[in-house]
């Protein structure tokens, strides 16, 4: 289920510095990624081709795959069972370059048990001033199905009941615009800003309200606003060392309707050795909770919009990050043909959550007189991803 939640699961807004002018590389990725964290594991397999049509046009598809198991602790305090699931995802994009210009198009199709979403998008980016200068715009939507999965005669399905016609459905429009300066022959800074709106079932259907009932803890159904806007800004920086090494970073400032305002702040380190790179990164998160949030509520009618998803808490969290790539130069003669080079990387992540005012509520199951006063809920989850890329 990938109902969206905190600003955590958002797509803030793209940091990343984009070179216009420049079709992509022909290259395929294989990767094999494994998230472990929180009583979930998350893993599968992930295939990217791009593959350039003359000097104007380079097309990319992917095929993505997330094998989840377990059970967070949101859907355990409220008596849910493990479960098990599979998403699969395909988009696919091109990009056409036209003197100094790029047009992209891409489309995505997202898809599970009890959720399925469909991604298009358009962009344009130009270069400036000797190339000195990109700027780029782009516009996506997306139409989501929400469903949610009940165990009903021993059998688990789509609940027919749930939202009154057995679905819900949430719209999103997200607008971007960015721009990328070359400041010195060392220095590239990155300016780029997103716009998000999102209308329709916007709660997780399988998330809680806690509220009191006399003196123990009892569980309701969520309910949250229909409609949320988010605007994002990031600066993103790159300087390149005299030793070939480069530092990164970048500073992103989040906040939405629903009053939760997020900053994220990372530094990383790039260093080349031979035919081996080192990378390795810090990366601190932080965010107010949303204004109808609660770990307790007095009672279930409390207000009009109550949630107690950990994903609108108060949080921090703190990513450190260390990948290894080793680029494979010489090819076969066998490959030479058709072969130019290959790479092998491994990125390892560690996360951190903590969580200011979200209560670990398994303690109080076994003593019922800890109810409000159990500890602050905190957890950490380890993330590997496994890349083999070859260029063709």
């Amino acid at each position: 289920m990938r109902v969206g939640g905190g600003a955590l699961l958002l797509t803030l807004c793209a940091h990343s510095i984009v070179n216009a002018g420049v079709l992509p590389e022909d290259r395929a990725d294989l990767m094999y990624h494994n998230y472990d964290g929180g009583g979930i594991t998350v893993q599968g397999p992930s295939l990217l081709v791009r593959k350039k049509l003359g000097e104007s046009v380079s097309v990319a598809a992917n095929y993505y795959i997330d094998m989840v198991s377990g059970a967070s602790i949101d859907t355990i305090v409220s008596g849910a069972s493990e479960f098990k699931e599979e998403r699969t995802q395909a988009s696919a994009s091109v990009d056409y370059l036209r003197g100094k210009t790029t047009y992209n198009v891409s489309f995505i199709n997202s898809d599970e048990s009890d959720y399925t979403a469909n991604t298009a998008g358009v962009g344009i980016s130009e270069d400036m001033f000797g190339d000195l200068t990109t700027i780029s715009i782009g516009f996506s939507r997306a139409w989501d199905k929400v469903h949610k999965n009940a165990r009903i005669n021993g059998v688990v399905q789509n609940d027919p009941t749930y939202s009154g016609n057995g679905y819900a459905t949430i719209d999103k429009r997200a607008y971007r615009v960015g721009l990328s300066q070359v400041v010195t022959k060392n220095l590239i800074l990155g300016l780029n800003f997103e716009s998000q709106t999102h209308e329709g079932e916007l709660g997780n259907p399988y998330r809680s309200i806690r509220f009191l009932l006399g003196t123990v803890d009892s569980f309701a159904p969520q309910t949250l606003p229909g409609t949320r806007t988010t605007n994002a800004i990031a600066l993103d920086g790159r300087y390149y060392l005299w030793y070939r090494a480069a530092v990164h970073g970048s500073y992103r400032f989040f906040t939405d309707t629903w009053g939760i305002r997020a900053q994220t702040a990372e530094i990383e380190y790039i260093h080349p050795w031979r035919a081996w790179t080192f990378e390795g990164s810090y990366r601190y998160h932080s965010q107010t909770a949303a204004d109808f949030y609660s770990d307790l509520f007095p009672r279930p009618d409390f207000q009009n919009f109550m949630a107690r998803d950990r994903n609108l808490s108060t949080m921090t969290d703190q990513t450190i990050h260390l990948g290894v790539t080793y680029d494979i130069a010489q090819v076969q003669e066998w490959s030479r043909s058709w072969l130019e080079k290959g790479s092998v990387s491994l990125f390892v992540d560690h996360i951190l959550f903590d969580h200011e005012d979200f209560r670990d509520a398994r303690v109080s199951r076994s003593d019922p007189t800890l109810v409000g006063r159990e500890p602050l809920y905190s957890d950490d989850a380890n993330v590997i991803r496994l890349f083999v890329s070859v260029w063709f």
